[in-house]
């Protein structure tokens, strides 16, 4: 059977085979089908069996690939982050565990049931039938081997396995999942009320000693953070944009070949008579049809108000023909290129003379224009702008790679770098980690930057496009330690500080007594309460996220029901539950969703607990330096 399998598939399907290889190892790694082969260096050792860089950085891409398949935005930032990194070594991790358990335990999947199992594939399927062709193109187009998808296949099946035996255990007594449906669809009627902290302020009092203590005790905290003043050689498109050239002959020709993309709205209001010759006319029938339109035409020339008649009367174009020829208006690209050319060239009211297109000899009279063209000589100083960056453009992807290149065999001065590509090195002001991210808007560069290889041993960073067609290097010119900031610089905001802590002490005192008499019956009537919402779980009415915890975790066996909180350093918030409703509890269809998604949830929890068990009793070893290299 998988030999027959073996002579099959390709197609456009390609990519969803991929996605279908891919999610179903969400709960157990990011990648299944990983090429083994290459550098023996370990990112990572799961009880002494390697994880290779290679496998490594093949998780990256594939990881990278299937998030932009799905839509999701993935830049050079996100790649390099560490959680990022740290998730997709996770997930092989976890791989790799799962995998030695499988073997252990003797899971086996039959040729039977891998064969009847892609041969069920619907990405495989043509005409409700499984397709060879189908499946052996889209394999040439996924650079896969019969043999190792087969094995990956089995490979997935076994896990599957392991995740199926895992959901299995899962069992919810229905009374568990009628309470979860219960809080799940519960709507509350609630209203919020808050004492404000920004009203105790201005009554409290804080001494010099106070602000001079707390200076004392947090000095630390009041650091002017490391800085340096930096050397940087930028190239880029537009500054090579002086050292490109375009010709009028350039210029022209591509205005001619985009003639569409510069018509501005112009349209034109046409009427024609045709004769037609035919398709495959001999050229007896080609004289004859042009015979007979340069007798129309000479017709017209002593009577041009008799158009209408001698096209009603001639044309053979039925549908204008019965309108007196008109054709209506249309913009350029509407029609074959002769008639075009001679309709774009003629005045209002004037007559052609015979024009040969694919259908017949036409007579074409302009009746009108609308909109606006743009003529060559209005467009030209355009069109020689874009050409002069698209030659930049040009330019500067042939340099990049050498310029990189330079920077770093040239690591000890960036002089090298811009005599080589005659750029003007520029310096910085002083400026923070923080300031410089914001200044070139790129976090990788002042990462370079504030590294021991670029601060202490006054390297070049290596090249990093900070924006499209714009490349940096930089080198540390100054650099100044990280150092306190004087009593003097900060006293204000640390009196400010301290003021806002009293008043929320104060705001929290006020809150608990406030809280405390509503729910011994005060009626709270004094309060600003803002107009009561109804709520449920999914739909907040615009309650912040505090009020909505609070306002799902209150007993509500006696109503109206209390809770105050302090929310950020803003206010003490009370909240108050006065309606529960719990009619949506007896929807059947609803409760056995909520049943579905409970088992589902659960058995989620089995198998993560079950991938935590396996790292917690392995011996596992992270290379953090290589871990840290930065994607390629």
């Amino acid at each position: 059977m998988l030999d027959a399998i073996r002579k099959h598939t390709q197609g456009w399907l390609a990519k969803l085979v991929l996605a279908l290889i891919t999610i179903p190892f969400a709960l157990f790694g990011i990648d299944s089908y990983l090429n083994q082969a290459g550098s023996n260096v370990a990112v990572a050792k799961v009880n002494g069996e390697k994880i290779s860089i290679q496998e490594y950085g093949n998780a990256i891409e594939k990881t990278r690939n299937f998030l932009q398949s799905d839509g999701q935005k993935v830049d050079a930032a996100m790649l390099d982050s560490p959680q990022f990194k740290q998730s997709v070594l996770n997930g092989l991790i976890t791989r790799h565990l799962v995998n030695a358990e499988i073997r252990n335990a003797n899971f086996k999947i039959s040729d039977e049931q891998l064969s009847q199992h892609i041969l069920g594939m619907p990405e495989f399927q043509e005409n409700g039938k499984f397709s060879e062709d189908l499946y052996q193109k889209t394999l040439a187009q996924n650079k896969l081997t019969a043999t190792k998808f087969e094995n990956d296949r089995r490979s997935e099946l076994l896990t599957q396995q392991v995740r199926d035996g895992l959901a299995m255990l899962v069992s919810v007594p229905k009374s568990v999942a009628e309470q979860t449906l219960k809080f799940a669809y519960q709507q509350r009627d609630v209203s919020v009320a808050e004492i404000k902290t920004a009203q105790f302020v201005k009554g409290v009092k804080v001494t010099p000693e106070q602000v001079k203590a707390y200076y004392e005790l947090h000095k630390d905290k009041f650091k002017v953070p490391e800085q340096v003043k930096l050397e940087f050689a930028l190239l880029s498109a537009a500054g090579l944009v002086s050292q490109m050239s375009v010709t009028d002959v350039e210029v022209k020709q591509f205005y001619d070949e985009n003639a569409a993309k510069f018509q501005g709205d112009e349209q034109r209001h046409a009427s024609h008579i045709l004769i037609g010759f035919g398709v495959g006319a001999t050229e007896k029938n080609k004289t004859a049809a042009k015979e007979k339109a340069a007798e129309i035409l000479a017709q017209l020339k002593k009577n041009p108000k008799r158009f209408e008649e001698l096209a009603a009367k001639y044309s053979q174009d039925p549908g204008s023909a019965a309108k007196g020829g008109d054709l209506g208006t249309f913009g350029r690209g509407a029609m074959v290129k002769p008639f075009e050319d001679a309709v774009f060239s003629m005045k209002v009211n004037q007559i052609s003379d015979l024009v040969e297109s694919e259908f017949g000899y036409h007579i074409i009279r302009l009746d009108g224009i609308s909109g606006q063209s743009n003529t060559f000589e209005g467009m030209k100083s355009q069109i020689k702008g874009e050409l002069i960056f698209q030659k930049a453009q040009a330019k500067y992807a042939e340099l990049a790679d050498d310029f990189n290149n330079t920077v770093y065999e040239q690591s000890g001065s960036l002089k090298p770098t811009a005599d080589k590509f005659g750029l003007q090195l520029q310096t910085s002001g002083w400026m923070s980690r923080e300031d410089g991210a914001k200044f070139f808007k790129n976090d990788k560069l002042m990462s370079m930057v504030f590294s021991d290889e670029v601060l202490k041993e006054k390297r070049n960073t290596e090249a990093v496009e900070v924006s499209p067609n714009n490349m940096i290097s930089a080198r540390v010119a100054e650099y100044k330690p990280a150092a306190p900031r004087s009593f003097d610089e900060v006293k204000g905001g640390i009196e400010a500080l301290l003021k806002l802590e009293q008043a929320v002490k104060l705001a929290t005192e006020k809150g608990e007594a406030t809280l405390a008499k509503l729910k011994a019956g005060d009626s709270g009537k004094d309060m600003e309460w803002i107009p009561s919402v109804t709520i449920d779980r999914k739909n907040a009415q615009g309650l912040n996220e505090g009020v909505m915890n609070q306002a799902f975790k209150i007993d509500t066996s006696k109503l109206p029901a209390y809770a105050g909180f302090m929310n950020g350093k803003s206010s003490y918030t009370i909240v108050q539950v006065s309606r529960v409703d719990n009619a949506l509890a007896a929807d059947e269809e609803a409760k056995k969703n909520a049943e579905a998604q409970l088992q589902a949830a659960v058995a989620a929890e089995y198998v993560s607990a079950y991938g935590k068990s396996l790292k917690a009793k392995s011996d596992i070893v992270v290379n953090r330096k290589l871990l840290e290299t930065p994607s390629q």
